[in-house]
């Protein structure tokens, strides 16, 4: 979608003005079904894409006091369905496996933010089969179908890297038409534009995996780029950061704004910081519900549902989630 020219109106810029179009009393949360929580920053790979900035160097990692406080409260928490596990590469946190294995324990779903080439690093020779012996659902970072694609944004090699790690999975049952091992794939666009209408790039995907590698997955999930942070130092870069804001303002969709994932989760950091989403977690910006407070932390609460009700802390990069079919960790919001 070509890039607009931008509108120098203040209120053009104004998440919440919008959101109160459909919802009058504006964002506030609803029941905490959702637990996402982002592990650290270390990562095998450098995506240009990525929010997080993770990478090789990046030291942030969750501290022992911090886990043993968010399984805790997760224990207090029965609310919670799903435990949506994330990073960095969330595989390399020395204790992963025990916060699947914890979860699991309280029958919650357990989803692994994956980005496939980790299951070939030295020493992780047998995480594929962990994940698989304990029914994790993972959403997998593909972010084309192309092998020069995916190279530009995640860099030489990753695309090969990719291939053999979904091919791992398959053989274990994950992504087969029959088996209950879900493999989901994600799609981020390579630039300063809107992602495809989900299903058909996901009929688009599927034939050309299928076709080229015998690779088999369940779904495809289209993500907008957020403008912040790696992704908006690039835009900045190349003299689009403000058309691309434009973009996702111009293509605000009401429709999105009832299945916002803001509503009904809960974004932990690191370093136990409680934030909205994950988006706002990357930006600092704390749960809207301790916007007055200096108590932001997951050692400041019982249970994750003790925000519900309360107002949902907002920016302008919010747009990208209502732009278009919009955008969520579990894909498009609309048709």
């Amino acid at each position: 979608m070509k890039l607009p020219v931008v509108s120098d109106s203040p209120r053009s810029m104004d998440f919440d003005a919008h959101v109160q179009t459909t919802l009058p009393g504006g964002l506030l949360r609803e029941s905490t079904t959702t637990l996402q929580i982002n592990v650290g920053r270390r990562c095998n790979q450098a995506c240009l894409h990525c929010h997080v900035e993770a990478g090789p160097s990046r030291t942030e990692a969750m501290s022992d006091a911090t886990f043993e406080r968010v399984l805790h409260v997760l224990r207090r928490s029965p609310t919670i369905r799903t435990v949506d596990i994330t990073g960095g590469a969330p595989e390399l946190h020395p204790r992963f496996r025990e916060l699947v294995i914890a979860a699991r324990a309280l029958s919650c779903e357990v989803i692994d933010r994956c980005n496939l080439t980790i299951l070939h690093e030295p020493g992780m020779e047998d995480l594929a089969a962990f994940l698989a012996d304990h029914r994790v659902q993972i959403v997998a970072s593909l972010p084309c179908y192309l092998e020069s694609n995916v190279d530009a944004q995640r860099g030489r090699g990753a695309y090969e890297g990719s291939i053999r790690g979904l091919r791992t999975l398959n053989a274990l049952g994950y992504g087969m038409p029959d088996s209950d091992l879900s493999l989901s794939l994600v799609y981020n666009p390579g630039g300063a534009s809107l992602p495809p209408p989900q299903a058909s790039l996901e009929d688009r995907y599927r034939r050309e995996l299928r076709g080229r590698h015998g690779v088999e997955f369940h779904r495809l999930y289209t993500l907008a780029n957020m403008p912040i942070r790696r992704f908006a130092h690039a835009l900045r870069r190349d003299g689009e950061h403000d058309a691309y804001q434009a973009l996702l303002v111009e293509n605000f969709n009401p429709a999105t704004v009832g299945a916002l994932m803001c509503r009904s989760l809960v974004s932990v950091a690191w370093d136990g910081v409680l934030h909205d989403c994950d988006f706002n977690q990357m930006l600092d910006i704390p749960c809207g519900a301790f916007a007055d407070s200096a108590r932001n932390t997951v050692f400041d609460i019982e249970s994750y549902d003790a925000i519900r009700g309360e107002r949902i802390a907002t920016a302008s990069h919010c747009f990208g989630c209502t732009a278009g079919a919009g955008s969520s960790c579990g894909g498009a919001l609309a048709a």
